[in-house]
C-alpha cells in the first residue's frame, strides 16, 4: 500500500523533527470562558439540569464546580457531579463564587456550570466510508490541541471553502464545538464533520493504517508548503496556538511542511496557517 516514491514524499520512517509549528503571542492562546450575554444552547446550570444531561449520554466541554470559600466538602449534589464527570472523563474546573456568578446566564447556578456541545459530532469512519463510495480519497484536517474558539471557527470555514471532508480535534485540553465556535464558523459547523477522539496520535497511526498520509505543519519543515505533495488520503495537522505540535503528534507525521517568511514577525496564527495549506491541498487535489 506505501510503495509511492514521489519526490516530495519521503519513505514510511520519516526522521523526527526538531522546532515548534507556527506560533502566535500568548495572549492569542487564553480560552474564552463564558461571560454574562444571552442565554446560550450549549450552557447548562443548575444540579438537576447538569445532572440529567450526563446521565443521558450528552456530549460535554467542561464543567465548573463551585469551590467553598470556607475549607468544607463539596456539597453531596456537587460531589456526585464530580464523580459523574470523572467516569465519563469530562474535564472539570473548580472554582470560586466570584467567577461562577460572573459566568453564570440564570443567575441560580447551585454551583455547577457545564459547556455542551452546541453540536453534533460526527462518525469518522462513517464518512471515510462516503468519500470512498463517492469514489474520491478522504481530506482531513487534525487540530492538535487548538484552545482557541474563533480559531475552530475560521478552521471551519477555511475547511468548508476549500472542500475539507472533516476535522478532528482531540477531547482534552482542545476547545470543543460550543455557540462561540458555531458563530464565528459563520454557518460552516453545518457542513464540515467534526470528529472528536480520545487520543489524536493513535486515531493517526490508524488512519495511516488504513492508507492516509499525515502532513504536519511546521517551522522547521523540510518541504515548503506548495512543493508538497498533496494527492492521495490525507490527513494535515496543524498545531496549537503557542506551542505547536506535541512530539508524539509530529512523530506519526510522514513529513512536514514549512511557510516560507520574510517579515518581521516570524509567527502566524494558527488559522492563517492552516488556510495557507489547506488550499493549497485543495488546488492539487482538484
Amino acid at each position: 500500500m506505501r510503495n509511492d516514491k514521489r519526490n516530495n514524499r519521503p519513505e514510511r520512517k520519516a526522521r523526527p523533527y526538531k522546532g515548534n509549528a507556527f506560533n502566535e503571542d500568548k495572549a492569542e492562546r487564553e480560552v474564552r470562558e463564558p461571560v454574562n450575554n444571552e442565554p446560550s444552547p450549549d450552557r447548562l446550570e443548575g444540579k438537576n439540569s447538569v445532572m440529567e444531561a450526563l446521565r443521558s449520554g450528552r456530549e460535554f466541554n467542561k464543567i465548573w464546580i463551585l469551590e467553598p470559600s470556607d475549607g468544607k466538602a463539596l456539597e453531596a449534589h456537587l460531589q456526585k457531579i464530580m464523580m459523574m464527570a470523572k467516569e465519563k472523563k469530562i474535564t472539570v474546573v473548580r472554582a470560586n463564587r466570584q467567577v461562577m456568578d460572573r459566568m453564570s446566564q440564570t443567575h441560580n447556578h447551585q454551583g455547577v456550570i457545564a459547556s455542551v456541545a452546541s453540536h453534533e459530532y460526527a462518525d469518522i469512519d462513517e464518512v471515510i466510508t462516503k468519500v470512498r463510495e463517492e469514489g474520491r480519497q478522504p481530506l482531513f484536517v487534525a487540530l492538535d490541541e487548538l484552545k482557541d474558539a474563533y480559531n475552530l471557527g475560521s478552521v471551519l470555514r477555511i475547511s468548508d471553502a476549500a472542500g475539507v471532508d472533516g476535522v478532528i480535534i482531540p477531547k482534552h485540553r482542545s476547545i470543543g464545538l460550543d455557540s462561540v465556535v458555531a458563530k464565528a464558523s459563520a454557518g460552516a459547523i453545518e457542513y464540515v464533520p467534526v470528529f472528536r477522539v480520545v487520543n489524536l496520535s493513535q486515531t493517526l497511526r490508524s488512519l495511516k493504517d488504513d492508507g492516509f498520509w499525515v502532513l504536519g505543519t511546521d517551522m522547521d519543515g523540510t518541504v515548503e508548503y506548495d512543493k508538497a505533495d498533496y494527492k492521495g488520503a490525507m490527513v494535515v495537522v496543524i498545531g496549537s496556538e503557542g506551542d505547536g505540535m506535541r512530539d508524539s503528534v509530529k512523530k506519526c507525521c510522514d513529513f512536514l511542511v514549512s511557510i516560507p517568511m520574510v517579515g518581521h514577525v516570524n509567527s502566524l496564527n494558527a488559522a492563517v496557517a492552516a488556510g495557507i495549506v489547506i488550499f493549497e491541498a485543495a488546488k492539487q487535489r482538484k
